[in-house]
């Protein structure tokens, strides 16, 4: 009897021990990435002409063409792997209160491929609109972009983008022309194979675009802005 007490005295003792280290990794979980660009929002002393708020897809842009967003006061915002519930939760830290002239938004497909358990379609499109209309409340001209090219997703094979993204595509600019204030960015039908990846000349792996790739979105995404503001602007693309 002693022993079976002192057993049942140690397993609770365990799941005891076992609740607080996932409460304590709970307290230093940044879930939505507010600690990511919160030094260099503080340490900004210029606003940004264009934020660009996405995932892997913007922040790879970055890494590929940096000088496309110094020699531009452009800013990236991109954090690999997020979900547009991630990127609304953060929408005020690193757009808003930057207080761009335009934001460029750029998200659903890690929404598609569940990276935070399953959302319906509907509620990814909720939360895009969300981020469009606290940009337009706040006087942020909106450039809405497709969603990019993928018919296979490494991480999660089970899923199938092709049949998805054109889907959300759709809703997505039906929205666009449908809103005063926001513009249509068409990378998709561009960027996109005959087996509906990513064109092997853009992409490694079929859903991330590479150096090329990414001078196909600024060939794209740069007459977006100048129409947008109704200026005639050259900006800085690779060519």
């Amino acid at each position: 009897m002693k022993k079976l007490i002192a057993t049942f005295a140690l397993c609770l003792f365990a799941a005891g021990a076992s609740r607080g280290q996932n409460y304590s990794d709970m307290l230093y979980r940044d879930w939505a990435g507010l600690r990511a660009f919160a030094q260099v929002n503080r340490n900004l002393t210029v606003e940004p002409e264009v934020v660009f708020m996405g995932n892997s897809i913007t922040e790879g842009w970055f890494n590929y063409h940096p000088d496309f967003f110094k020699k531009n006061n452009f800013a990236c915002r991109g954090i690999g792997g997020q979900t547009s519930s991630e990127m609304l939760v953060r929408f005020r830290q690193d757009v808003i209160e930057l207080r761009p002239r335009v934001v460029a938004i750029l998200a659903g497909t890690n929404d598609i491929a569940m990276n935070n358990g399953y959302i319906a379609l509907e509620n990814t499109f909720q939360n895009i609109v969300s981020m469009c209309e606290l940009a337009k409340f706040n006087g942020i001209k909106v450039l809405l972009c497709s969603v990019t090219p993928a018919a296979y997703f490494n991480w999660r094979p089970q899923v199938e983008p092709a049949k998805i993204i054109p889907k959300l595509n759709k809703m997505l600019r039906e929205y666009a022309e449908a809103t005063e204030g926001v513009e249509w960015v068409d990378y998709f039908t561009p960027m996109v194979g005959e087996d509906k990846a990513m064109r092997a000349e853009y992409s490694p792996e079929g859903s991330h675009p590479n150096g090329e790739g990414y001078k196909v979105m600024e060939r794209i995404v740069v007459p977006a802005i100048n129409k947008i503001q109704g200026t005639n602007k050259k900006y800085f693309i690779y060519e």
